[in-house]
């Protein structure tokens, strides 16, 4: 499959432009590890894990990925942890399976710290100087969105795992996104609110960067064209932590029937509380951002009742998603969330395209990530790239019950999960 190439001498100016501030952060390279092996394909019924624990030892010069996410932002580091540990999990199982061409898979991984110009450095560096042959972005749109470029000019593939920014995609045809893009999530989340459960007048909280505004304009959209009014709509910057005097206000004078936030843990655990400390009892609905361990921890039991779009059924029997987040708790000690799964999910699909493969030539690496259909994943299956390399795949609605996230519905109505061309 391939896709119309980006104007070159753009993209070398924004590189240049982009290059020009900042210093990356020191990476390191992750050694294979010893742990319980994993294919990146479903394992057949019955298979033990006796056949995997005999595997051949993997030899050779190691194969590098590359990788960055946000670990030492205050307001990033519990997602920034969740996909590091994911990413060395991904290596540490394809590793203790025989490795990839019976060579073994090396981790480079790097801190953004949530910086733009920390990712311009780190995209530089990874794409002269580590010698990777693939990366994954386990960062936010807005690292991911201006490292992109730097990664298709030097013909590398990369994966982001959940920034939702269409400029990620956008940036050519090396890049791909593991996660559904902010319109189709917005979009999901305005079906489950006018069509499942029936909003007509709603109030919309988000935070005042790419995610927010991408997810609070999708669901809008989607919203009003069906017969829903948005009555408010409160913008709020990363760094805000106190809410009541929004939800006093949405509560005494706005009076909608329904709450949308797009928001990360921090913030929804805070209004989740507000809402229960004030007796507003209305709906609410969050976006994958809350989909953290570190949302449960916070929120605790303000927040029960809670709705979610996300990519992870924690309720599903599907084998892979049992066994990845059996493993990660029996690793970690932590409990495993979509921006890790999907962390997760970027690995398989490189390690899968090597493998069909048989090489790690980019272009051909490339073009195997493109043509993968039907592809089980932890986050379930992933159906088909588009043509930008938006993942295709259905959206998946839990409620928190008991502190726990479970299963409520699912979102697969291709004309709402299809990405526009």
């Amino acid at each position: 499959m391939k896709r119309a190439k980006k104007v070159m001498s753009v993209t070398l100016s924004m590189v240049m432009a982009l290059s020009m501030a900042g210093c990356g952060s020191s990476g390191s390279s992750t050694p294979a590890e010893t742990k319980a092996p994993a294919s990146t394909e479903a394992p057949a019924s019955g298979e033990s894990g006796e056949a995997a624990d005999s595997a051949q030892q993997p030899s050779g010069d190691p194969i590098k990925i590359g990788f960055f996410s946000p670990l030492t932002s205050a307001a990033a580091s519990a997602d920034g942890e969740s996909t590091l540990n994911s990413a060395k999990l991904a290596v540490s199982d394809i590793n203790a399976a025989g490795g990839l061409l019976g060579r073994p898979v090396e981790l480079v991984d790097y801190d953004d710290a949530l910086d733009t110009n920390q990712a311009v450095s780190i995209a530089e560096k990874l794409t002269t100087k580590d010698n990777v042959v693939a990366i994954v972005s386990g960062s936010y749109s807005g690292p991911t969105r201006v490292a992109a470029p730097i990664i298709q000019a030097a013909g590398i593939p990369m994966v982001s795992a959940y920034a939702v920014h269409p400029d990620v995609v956008n940036a050519g045809d090396y890049i791909f996104s593991q996660s559904f893009s902010g319109k189709i999530q917005g979009k999901a989340g305005a079906v489950l609110a006018v069509d499942k459960l029936n909003a007509k007048r709603i109030s919309i909280i988000a935070v005042d960067l790419d995610y927010g505004s991408e997810l609070a304009g999708a669901f809008s959209e989607y919203a009003e064209a069906n017969g829903a009014e948005i009555v408010s709509y409160d913008k709020v910057a990363m760094s805000d932590n106190e809410f009541t005097s929004i939800i006093t206000k949405l509560k005494e004078e706005v009076k909608p029937d329904l709450i949308y936030m797009a928001n990360y843990y921090g913030h929804a655990a805070e209004i989740m509380k507000q809402c229960k400390t004030l007796d507003f009892n209305v709906p609410v609905i969050g976006t994958e951002g809350v989909d953290s361990w570190q949302f449960l921890a916070t929120a605790g039991k303000n927040a029960d009742g809670l709705y979610l779009t996300t990519n992870m059924d924690r309720d599903t029997k599907d084998e892979n998603t049992q066994k990845y987040m059996k493993e990660y708790r029996e690793t970690y000690n932590k409990e495993p969330d979509m921006v890790g799964a999907s962390a997760y999910d970027a690995f398989e699909v490189i390690f899968k395209a090597i493998e069909v493969t048989g090489s790690t030539d980019p272009k051909a690496v490339r073009d195997a990530i493109a043509s993968l259909k039907d592809f089980p994943t932890v986050t379930g299956t992933l159906l088909y790239y588009s043509e930008k390399g938006e993942a295709v795949k259905p959206v998946q609605i839990q409620i928190i019950k008991d502190a726990a996230y479970h299963y409520y519905d699912i979102i697969d109505d291709p004309a709402v999960i299809t990405p526009e061309p």
